[in-house]
């Protein structure tokens, strides 16, 4: 099973020097920890820093490894309750292509 680090990897090498983002993700992994995604940056970076973001996306490590391993359907996640977001919804919609494992 992936940890924090390699999660945090996989991402930035997904988001690469311009992701299209334009904005700020935050993605809140309660107790695993956080992953920052600057997106308005050039070239963009991935961190797990804990900064404020144009959107925040909250769920636990369990569901979100379940939906970056396509095990999890990303709006039933959202209906039901295990993901939550705070912000931009429409920069939260774009991450998906990003989060694929």
């Amino acid at each position: 099973m992936a940890d924090l680090n390699q999660v945090t990897e996989h991402i930035r090498s997904a988001v690469g020097d311009n992701s299209g983002l334009g904005k700020t993700v935050k993605l809140d992994l309660g107790d695993a920890g956080k992953i920052y995604i600057d997106g308005a940056s050039v070239p963009n970076t991935v961190t797990n820093d804990d900064k404020p973001a144009d959107a925040t996306v909250s769920m636990n490590w369990d569901d979100f490894m379940a939906l970056s391993n396509g095990q999890l359907d990303p709006m039933m996640a959202f209906m039901q309750g295990k993901l939550k977001i705070a912000g931009d919804m429409m920069i939260a919609q774009k991450l998906a292509p990003l989060l694929k494992r």
